[in-house]
């Protein structure tokens, strides 16, 4: 896909990085889950609908609470290796569709919540946010999360942006600061605020974990040539040999919850 607003209009692809985000992608904290839950999201019989799922990650990792999970994604690699995994895991209840966040072909009033983690800003906002209220039964919540590595407050965050815009100059997937939040456009008229929280977190990787967690991003395994990606690979493994193992690496975590406001 690509689109004017991200990375200057260049093509990427997450279907290409399904192997390694398979691998490397299970990354956010046991913190957020937990809250998650106490925000209302993840009760036991709830239905919900991850969208922009890649392997659902969230959906397996939120499977224990008794939640049933729907999990879809426009990359048809992504929910394959989801698949795998699931039954792999004998997550046998997790369910899987092809389909994009604007268009799910679900029935409406179908689902208690909507998930959508680190991938609305792919969506048509207004499209989806139709959607997801159309989807969503009277008073269901739509819960947008968001986590950014933070590249000035950590050297060795700063350091691996330097190295992927020297590989792939147009990408605009770094710099990100703390989080400011504005009530957005798309949900005026369908959602009300329930829920608002960020908070920050320091997580832990293995170098190749963190090597892999790179290459799975949209400016490197997403969008570079193969051999590119093997240079970009070599590269930054000798960069990182300078670096303590395991690395503790600074992150913010957003959390948005909306309530719908269809009766």
């Amino acid at each position: 896909m690509k689109t004017e607003v991200i990375d200057g209009g260049k093509a990427f692809d997450f279907g290409r990085t399904s192997d390694d985000y398979a691998r490397y992608r299970d990354i956010y904290p046991d913190s957020m889950y937990e809250k998650l839950k106490a925000f209302g999201v993840g009760k036991s019989g709830q239905e919900i609908l991850d969208l922009g799922s890649g392997t659902a990650v969230l959906p397996m990792r939120l499977y224990h609470t008794g939640a049933r999970f729907t999990a879809t994604d426009i990359s048809e690699n992504q929910i394959r290796a989801g698949e795998r995994l699931a039954a792999q895991k004998g997550m046998e209840n997790i369910r899987f569709r092809v389909c994009s966040a604007e268009t799910t072909g679900f029935e409406e009033n179908s689902f208690d919540a909507v998930t959508a983690a680190q991938c609305f800003q792919y969506f048509d906002a207004e499209k989806a946010a139709s959607e997801i209220l159309r989807v969503l039964k009277p008073q269901g919540l739509f819960c947008k999360i968001f986590m950014d590595w933070l590249p000035f407050e950590d050297a060795v965050i700063g350091e691996m942006e330097s190295l992927v815009l020297r590989y792939n100059p147009t990408w605009s997937g770094g710099g990100f600061e703390r989080f400011r939040y504005a009530y957005p456009r798309w949900a005026e008229g369908r959602f009300e605020i329930n829920t608002i929280h960020s908070y920050n977190t320091v997580l832990t990787f293995s170098k190749e974990a963190w090597l892999g967690r790179v290459r799975s991003c949209r400016g490197v395994g997403a969008s570079l040539p193969e051999d590119e990606l093997r240079a970009f690979t070599e590269e930054y493994r000798q960069m990182l040999e300078k670096y303590d193992e395991p690395l503790r690496l600074k992150h913010q975590i957003h959390i948005e919850i909306y309530r719908s406001l269809k009766r």
